[in-house]
């Protein structure tokens, strides 16, 4: 099959793995040691997306708002390197769609703003002899998303143009990346964005499932 995409550009938490109860854990044991009660997984959830320090910030009660979010934040990411792949799953079907694609001649590439550092660390778990041949995230020299800077990169990395490009992700910022990109791009309404709000950011096209994403990415319809 003749695939219409080149490169092809996931997120990470909320599209191909659930990563939601391992990050509920460490930001809770954060919080803990700052005296500050513990939050729910289902409210955490739609603090995630943005990176460290902007959940951080969503996690704390407004009359928290003095509170040394740097502080916070790196805390943060010490419990969670730690411990980052206790209870995080790739969703059913992630494997299949990335080896389908790679055995196309597809290039996949994961932007997140997570830090890459942790990023690497986990797919390294979750995926053993993974074909993605870049993981970008936070810290590794590029704005976070929605900025497309990082995506305009692996693109040109890949040899090939936005046209032949699609961001796959579960968040506004990779949809709003994607459209300023000019790539195409597919709503992962699997992961941990409402249906509604994904819609809303006019994608090319909404999923349901990695199958269904997969169907789009090898056909473009």
């Amino acid at each position: 099959m003749n695939c219409p995409f080149d490169l092809v550009v996931f997120d990470l938490d909320g599209t191909l793995a659930d990563t939601l109860p391992d990050i509920t854990a460490a930001l809770n044991m954060t919080l803990a040691e700052a005296g500050l009660p513990s939050l729910p997984q289902e409210e955490v959830m739609k603090y995630v997306g943005d990176g460290s320090a902007k959940l951080i910030e969503r996690a704390l009660p407004d009359s928290e708002g003095h509170r040394n979010v740097e502080e916070l934040t790196a805390s943060f990411v010490a419990h969670y390197e730690r411990k980052p792949s206790v209870h995080a799953r790739l969703y059913p079907g992630v494997p299949a769609m990335l080896d389908t694609l790679a055995q196309a001649g597809v290039t996949t590439a994961v932007l997140t703003n997570k830090r890459g550092t942790v990023a690497r660390m986990l797919l390294g778990q979750l995926l053993p002899g993974n074909p993605l041949r870049e993981i970008v995230g936070d810290g590794d020299g590029f704005p976070r998303k929605p900025d497309p800077a990082a995506v305009k990169a692996l693109i040109a990395r890949a040899g090939t143009r936005a046209a032949r490009t699609a961001v796959v992700g579960d968040g506004l910022p990779d949809m709003r990346m994607g459209r300023a990109a000019s790539t195409s791009t597919i709503a992962a309404a699997w992961g941990y964005v409402p249906r509604d709000l994904l819609a809303a950011e006019d994608p090319t096209w909404i999923a349901d499932s990695p199958d269904a994403a997969l169907h789009l990415l090898m056909t473009g319809k």
